[in-house]
């Protein structure tokens, strides 16, 4: 039987996984920005941006 033919087991959840995420360019967010804050279920989180070219996320 080949990989085509062959009854999947996966439910609707577990295919969900594979779709991959939307990717959001760092510079689309931070907009020239060093810092940006997030709201994110009803807490504000801050995405900065280091001299080194890296990401810190904190609440």
């Amino acid at each position: 039987m080949t990989p085509a033919m062959k009854p999947s087991n996966e439910s609707a959840s577990q295919a969900a996984r594979h779709v991959p995420a939307a990717a959001l360019d760092s510079l689309e967010l931070l907009k020239g920005q060093k810092s940006v804050a997030i709201q994110h279920n009803g807490a504000v989180y801050r995405l900065q941006a280091t001299k080194l070219g890296k990401l810190i996320l904190t609440k």
